[in-house]
């Protein structure tokens, strides 16, 4: 797949493409992109998907925090793994924001060559999304453009979306949420200095700053994971919340128990892929108590990795 950051004066050759942010790159993005292929295939066209690096909707609503399920180079990497030809970044500015459906179809055309788009089944594009499936079919009739309705994809009869699978993450549910996206759910980020009371209590912890702010984290509890450290993968155990035991108060921390692993990661950067969620996050009444409940938190989370 090659990444477009520059609008180019025109693509070589016709393409095949599709529009749309694929925070998540899930399965109904999958789905989508597969139809894209299909027509690219049946005309002798590229394939392509114009998306955007920043969420449009913080370019109009900077202090909106979009929740994202995958960073922007997250985001890429997981669209190269679709085989498309082209992913075209384009850059959500105010000027783009204003244009009508029908003028950004025409600049479509115009700087990537594009002859067909393929309309996910309930997106709207242009100014105020105030336009619909029939006006685009309408304006590329006048444009040149073949505007094609892709089917929705179902899975266990609810339409596969990223707002779905943030409300399963939000819940907790990443078991479902990883069906629905086609991976377990990851966060990637540094590994940096916490309170150090794990190691003391036989349960040393590596405590995780996520890379990008805007990146969803999914609901307090533990969780059974995978880690990736370096490269290689181990199984883990992770809290997410405050530590209440501690009296952490309002620093909310991301802190994983990594299980046959010794070495310090401290300032590395590791990979937390999301497996099963195992219970809330609680309050005991001793530090004897909690240990108990991790010594069962490892034994449940050993049983699922």
């Amino acid at each position: 797949m090659q990444l477009l950051r520059n609008i180019p004066e025109v693509l070589p050759q016709p393409c095949v493409a599709t529009i749309g942010f694929f925070d998540g790159v899930h399965r109904g993005h999958r789905y989508l992109i597969e139809q894209v292929r299909e027509v690219a295939a049946a005309h002798g066209f590229a394939s392509g998907v114009v998306t955007f690096p920043v969420h449009p909707r913080k370019v109009v609503q900077p202090e909106y925090h979009p929740e994202l399920l995958t960073t922007y180079e997250e985001k890429v990497s997981l669209l190269a793994e679709t085989g498309l030809d082209y992913c075209m970044m384009l850059d959500f500015t105010p000027e783009v924001a204003i244009l009508s459906a029908k003028e950004f179809m025409l600049f479509l055309y115009n700087h990537y060559n594009i002859r067909a788009l393929v309309i996910g089944y309930d997106h709207r594009f242009g100014h105020n999304r105030s336009e619909g499936f029939d006006d685009y079919v309408r304006y590329g009739q006048e444009l040149g453009i073949e505007v094609i309705l892709a089917h929705a994809y179902i899975d266990k009869d609810v339409a596969v979306s990223s707002s779905v699978i943030r409300q399963l993450l939000s819940e907790g549910n990443v078991s479902e949420a990883a069906s629905c996206l086609g991976y377990d759910y990851f966060l990637n980020g540094m590994v940096v200095s916490g309170y150090r009371v794990g190691r003391k209590i036989g349960f040393p912890t590596a405590n995780l700053r996520v890379d990008d702010p805007d990146k969803l984290i999914p609901s307090d509890g533990v969780y059974a994971v995978r880690v990736t450290v370096a490269g290689q993968s181990y199984g883990g155990m992770l809290s997410i919340g405050y530590r209440p035991t501690m009296a952490n108060g309002t620093d909310r921390s991301i802190e994983v128990n990594i299980f046959n692993f010794h070495s310090d990661i401290y300032e590395q950067y590791i990979c937390l892929s999301f497996v099963r969620y195992l219970r809330p996050e609680l309050k005991f009444d001793s530090i004897d108590e909690l240990i108990a409940q991790l010594h069962k938190d490892k034994e449940i989370a050993s049983r699922y990795l």
